[in-house]
């Protein structure tokens, strides 16, 4: 899964209150990729706290149509979805996979599996990991693929998004308001673009799934920086451990807080260069439903860092047999604990039901 466009530098500073003209047909192509890196660096800014900025607010609503968009739930039945328990909280699942991963033969899955809660004062952010190996029932899809129990990732495969987000309801009884995919290849042009991240190692390692030409890399065990290539074979590797997803889930996590630190530090805020490399890796590597508006909500989390983010992995009782296939054993009790409180917007219940 990529999506990727050739960016094109902004030709004017946006300091004429008369609109542009009309492009020609020959222009628009440029202009698209234009106004998607301009919404999305709006976007970042707000993020990390550009508040100065809401004034230009409204010229960026205007091209938001210019993001990269799925449609994720078209063909998803409105009586099969859960109700709505806490007005005002936000469920996104995020799915991430990995384009250029060497077990990847095709496209059509997702490696990584996330509901991200934002409750309903938008003070944090609760980022709960499903492993893709977990043993779920999934819907039947409308072209008669599924409809049994599988490994949650298999929606994606035999119905795409939609499905997805079938699948993860019924598991989950969370109502997704919305999608985001992200392809995890673009760490190494992200942690590139922001100058390196600081990882520490919990253990030393080989990676056998490395960017390097010989396919290895040592990692030792302590802090130290990383960059893209780096950080992606350190976000990629899951056969060097015995839990394998999981702890690959863990650098994952590692990683996205490392990036959010980084992109949040004066540095990167204070070099217009840097700013804007982190701007244009971030857009080729993200897309997200219809009817998601970036604009609002990076307005509403612009005071949010690294620090206010819970990372939490789905309750499991480890790994078994299921036929001929290894699968993610879920706690059914404990899983039912969690998603409950995401339910009830129950920041605090949580994290006590995963402990």
């Amino acid at each position: 899964m990529q999506y990727r466009q050739e960016y094109v530098e902004p030709e004017t500073q946006f300091i004429e209150a008369q609109p542009p003209p009309e492009p020609t047909e020959a222009a628009r192509p440029r202009r698209r990729r234009w106004r998607k890196i301009a919404l999305i660096t709006f976007v970042v800014i707000a993020l990390l706290g550009g508040g100065g900025l809401v004034a230009g607010g409204l010229y960026f609503r205007s091209i938001n149509s210019g993001i990269e968009r799925v449609d994720a739930f078209e063909g998803v039945p409105e009586e099969s979805r859960p109700q709505v328990v806490a007005t005002g909280a936000m469920n996104i699942m995020i799915l991430g996979s990995d384009s250029r991963d060497p077990d990847s033969s095709s496209g059509s899955r997702t490696d990584t599996i996330i509901l991200a809660h934002l409750p309903k004062d938008r003070q944090s952010a609760q980022l709960i990991a499903i492993p893709r190996d977990s043993w779920v029932s999934v819907p039947e899809s409308p072209q008669g693929r599924g409809g049994r129990d599988a490994k949650i990732n298999a929606a994606f495969a035999w119905g795409g998004v939609p499905l997805m987000v079938q699948t993860l309801e019924k598991f989950t009884g969370v109502r997704i308001d919305h999608v985001a995919m992200v392809d995890f290849a673009g760490f190494k042009e992200i942690v590139d673009a922001l100058g390196g991240i600081d990882v520490t190692v919990d253990k030393a390692f080989t990676s056998k799934h490395s960017l390097n030409p010989d396919g290895r890399r040592e990692f030792v065990a302590g802090p130290q920086v990383m960059d893209g290539a780096t950080a992606l074979d350190y976000a990629r590797e899951r056969y060097a451990f015995a839990d394998g997803d999981f702890t690959r889930i863990k650098h994952q996590q590692q990683v996205i807080k490392a990036i959010l630190d980084k992109a949040a530090s004066g540095g990167t805020l204070a070099s217009p260069t840097k700013l804007n490399s982190f701007v244009r890796a971030t857009a080729d590597a993200v897309a997200v439903d219809q009817s998601m508006s970036l604009v609002d909500l990076a307005m509403e989390l612009r005071h949010l860092r690294s620090g206010n983010l819970g990372f939490y992995t789905c309750p499991t009782d480890g790994t078994g047999q299921k036929g001929t296939e290894s699968v993610v054993l879920v706690n059914k009790d404990k899983a039912d604990r969690v998603f409950d409180a995401v339910r009830r917007d129950s920041v605090d219940g949580i994290a006590s039901a995963i402990k």
